[in-house]
This record gives C-alpha cells, structure tokens and sequence, in this order.
C-alpha cells in the first residue's frame, strides 16, 4: 500500500526579494489576522510592506535567506528512511507561507498516486494559526483539485515519548560541561495573542504539557526552569512572560541563561537571529554570567523516530492522530470536535 507523508512547516523567504511576498502571504492567513478578506487583503500588504526592511535586515544575518525548506528536507529524507523498512512511504514538503505550497505539491502527490495519505505538521504543539491554517490550506486546495484520497492527520504531539526524549538529551549535552550552576533553563516558545487562547486555541496548554514532560525525563538533574514566549508583534496582548524580559530579569541577577526552543524543530530566523544574536546581546547587556542555547531538534535519531511512530499510529480520534487529550474548553483543538469541521480529511473516505 502506497502511503504518501505531507510535512508542514511554515517556510520562509528563500532571497531578500522573497521577504516582503513572504509576510503578505503570512499577514494574508485568516488564522493570523482575523477579519474579513475585504479588510484582510489591504491590511496585510500595508504590514508586509512596512515590516520588509527590519525582515530583510533580520535575514542578512543569516545568509540573506531563511534555511528552513532545506532542514525541513532532509528531516523528510530521514523520516522517509525510516519508514522504509515499514511500507511504500514517501514524504513531501508543504510550506504554508512559501514555496513550495500545497497547489504545487500536490502535483508531485498525485504522480505518486497514494493509497493514503498522512498530514503531518512539523508544530509538536496544535494551534489554528499554524498546524490548522496548514491543514485548512491543504483540505482546500484538494477540494479545488477534486482530490480525493484516504487521509488521516497527526493532530499534535506535545508529549510524544522520543519528542520529549529528544529535547531532553540535547539539554543534557548543552548543560553537561557548564561548571556555574546558577542557571536559568528557559522553555521559549512562539507566542500567540492572548485572545486566541481566550478562544480556544490549545496551544500553550500544549507548551506547557511538553515541558512538564521534559522535566520529567531530566529528573535528578535539579534544574531550575522556567517557560517564556518570544516573537511579539502588535499592539495586541500576548501570552507571556515574554522571552526578553524574563532574560533581563535573571541576567540581571547575574544567572546564566540556558535557552531551549521548545515549539521549533527546525532552525530558522526566530532561532537564529532573536535567540542566538538579539537575546544573546540583550543578556550580556543585562550582566547575564553566560548564555547558551540548545539546538532544534532537526534530525535528531530520537525526534525522527517519534514522528515515524506517529505516522505507523493506528489509533485515531475520528482522523486525528495525538499524544494526548485537550481538556474540553479549548474548542480549537480538531481532537475535541463532535462533527467535521475544517481541519477533517477533504474526503468521504476517513479512518
């Protein structure tokens, strides 16, 4: 049985020419800015035109281009390994503000002519705005394309075995060697309006979950933790503490700082550039004594294996495969739906 595995994330500008299309095809996400795409449209090339020179400085820093579709590649040549030796899988690559997206890819799907399909997004922890806009996305382009074909989706994995392991091992390897042990170890997540959580949106639940789970595994190493999120934009309220300040807090009572990125799998600018070099500077001008940052999780032989374990899953909820059940208020969650909703399988033919 040919199964083909689609993987998510979100892309990025592959030249300084691409920024500026690149934030309008992320401002333009109804999950991102929630008004009508009369509204919508207009606003989001109003924003995208004014935040492309403070982007594009972001992207010099790293080459001139954001390295996320080639990491997010070789995750899927490692993931498709993997799966080798369980059945005819193959992976492909979808990025949801970027190329290549949904419309392109599933060309190269349909020549493969899959039994089933697996949508898989590279966000351990759900929320509309990321895992559901992809998945949305994809659900629309094969109605347009009168695709239909078996499908089942992997929700979320917050507390996956090997995705905790993963980062559990590299926190070890980062902190083994350091001496001073009067550290911080900061969780940093992506943040959300505060809103959106207000709404439903599981995600910092989900954060939340994960960490738990990670301190669990790191038992007897007596660490002292704490979780933040970073990337504010906006006027609106985010869900806090926020990175910057939680950073000049404890650099200010001259700790260390260990910074984990446990929402991003992959590197890119928000791990790159805001955690290696904006945070790093604010640190160190806050009399942080160091700081260090552990690695995304990559190829890692454990995160790959996780996702691998996913998708050989058997047990569903409806078409949704998760590592774990969201309490009943966060109505966002596909998991928790009673009836189809956006985030189903574009098909009659579900689990």
């Amino acid at each position: 049985m040919k199964r083909a595995v689609i993987l998510f994330n979100l892309g990025g500008p592959d030249k300084l020419e691409s920024v500026e299309p690149f934030l309008f095809n992320l401002f333009n996400d109804p999950e991102i800015l929630s008004i009508p795409s009369i509204l919508r449209y207009p606003l989001a090339k109003f924003i995208s035109k004014r935040r492309a020179p403070i982007a594009k400085n972001i992207y010099r820093e790293i080459g001139n281009k954001s390295p996320i579709l080639e990491l997010t590649k070789e995750q899927a040549i490692s993931l498709e390994r993997n799966l080798s030796a369980k059945g005819d899988y193959k992976c492909f690559v979808v990025m949801r503000c970027w190329h290549p997206r949904a419309i392109d890819v599933i060309k190269e799907v349909k020549v493969f002519d899959p039994e089933e399909i697996i949508l898989l997004p590279l966000y351990p922890q759900f929320s509309a705005a990321t895992s559901g806009s992809s998945i949305n996305e994809w659900k629309d382009v094969c109605n347009k394309e009168n695709y239909i074909v078996k499908t089942k989706t992997i929700c979320c994995y917050p507390t996956e075995n090997n995705f905790v392991k993963s980062h559990a091992n590299l926190i070890r390897k980062t902190v083994l060697n350091i001496k001073d042990r009067n550290f911080k170890l900061l969780f940093s997540a992506h943040g959300l309006p505060e809103i959106k959580i207000k709404r439903g949106d599981p995600y910092q639940w989900q954060v939340e979950e994960t960490v738990k789970e990670i301190m669990k595994e790191l038992q007897g190493e007596n660490l002292d933790h704490k979780i933040s999120y970073q990337s504010r934009v906006g006027p609106l309220k985010w869900i806090g503490p926020s990175t910057d300040d939680e950073i000049i807090k404890y650099s200010k009572q001259k700790k260390g700082i260990v910074i984990v990125p446990v929402a991003f799998v992959s590197e890119h600018s928000e791990t790159l550039v805001e955690l290696d070099i904006e945070y790093k500077k604010l640190a160190e001008q806050n009399g942080c004594s160091f700081y260090k940052r552990v690695p995304a999780l990559g190829t890692d032989e454990n995160f790959i294996k996780g996702l691998a374990e996913l998708v050989l899953k058997k047990e569903t909820r409806g078409n949704f495969i998760s590592s774990v059940m969201c309490p009943s208020n966060y109505a966002k969650c596909p998991c928790l739906s009673l009836k189809k909703n956006f985030y189903d399988s574009p098909n009659p033919k579900t689990n």
